[in-house]
């Protein structure tokens, strides 16, 4: 197999140790940003997503399926500068997968080890869980430190660290 660059391996180590993100997406009234739970999938299939249908966001995604999840090391008070901290934003097209979908079940496992506490969410109609099929990613090492990585890399990249 072969070995995967730094960057795309640093940017699946923060994916998969992070568990809150801004996503963005547009809608009829512009851009908008929300901040989200997800769950990578094995081999960084997809990352997994469980919004309320009320939520705009929602909306949005259902009207045009594409979207962006922005994550990043966490600031802290010691941190003086917080464009050195590293984070990635991933871009790519968001499906919804459905309860009735024979994907759902797997997924939803996925989702819920990540997340135990969204379990009773599942008895309301309105939540639905979508997936973030990574096309491309736009990785920062830190200040001056940028690189952009194509999806199937990443996922090459996730499958090394499995």
């Amino acid at each position: 197999m072969r070995e995967q660059s730094s960057e795309a391996l640093d940017a699946v180590r923060l994916i998969n140790a992070s568990r809150w993100a801004a996503l963005g997406t547009t809608g009829d009234r512009g851009p908008l940003a929300s901040m989200v739970s997800y769950a990578p999938e094995p081999g960084l299939t997809g990352l997994l997503v469980f919004l309320s249908r009320l939520a705009r966001h929602t909306r949005n995604l259902e009207a045009e399926p594409s979207g962006s999840l922005a994550i990043s090391v966490p600031d802290r008070p010691e941190v003086v500068d917080p464009q050195t901290l590293p984070r990635v934003s991933v871009q790519g097209s968001v499906e919804s997968i459905e309860r009735n979908d024979p994907a759902f079940p797997g997924a939803w496992q996925v989702y819920a080890e990540r997340f135990p506490a969204a379990t009773p969410r599942l008895q309301l109609g309105d939540f639905t869980l979508f997936r973030l099929a990574i096309e491309e990613a736009r990785y920062v090492g830190g200040f001056g430190s940028a690189r952009t990585i194509r999806g199937d890399a990443l996922r090459a990249a996730a499958l090394e660290l499995d």
